[in-house]
């Protein structure tokens, strides 16, 4: 079964996308960027799920190590993120820092459950 890592500072929306996810793949989770990559590193997963806005390490940065790493740029990464709709209002991280990352999918919260598991198909199969 494939691994998918999702990396989310929000603890429902990690439960609730964990229970959808599970259906197809193994779930590992942590819930900021630098718990991310470290899972990362320890588990290689098939597909990272990373979310944008979380404390300790934003998901900017967290996707720039990853793309720095040896280990970890070969693996998928998708950003989900209400960043667009929240940029504003609760951070101060620039939007075009989103066009500055790299990353294999990029969606936006909410996400449909069966959108969610078509994208994730798409990036790394069934």
């Amino acid at each position: 079964m494939k691994k998918v890592l999702l990396v989310d500072d929000d603890r429902d929306f990690v439960e609730a996308t964990r229970t959808i996810l599970e259906e197809k793949y193994d779930v590992e989770v942590a819930y900021n960027g630098n718990e991310g990559i470290s899972k990362a590193r320890k588990e290689a997963p098939d597909l990272i799920i990373l979310d944008v806005i979380m404390p300790v390490e934003d998901g900017f940065t967290a996707a720039e190590e990853i793309s720095k790493d040896e280990q970890l740029r070969k693996i998928p990464l998708m950003l989900l993120t209400s960043f667009g709709e929240r940029m504003m209002k609760e951070t101060n991280i620039p939007r075009s820092r989103g066009t500055e990352v790299a990353s294999d999918d990029y969606v936006e919260k909410p996400v449909e459950p069966d959108v969610l598991l078509e994208r994730v198909e798409k990036l790394i199969g069934g």
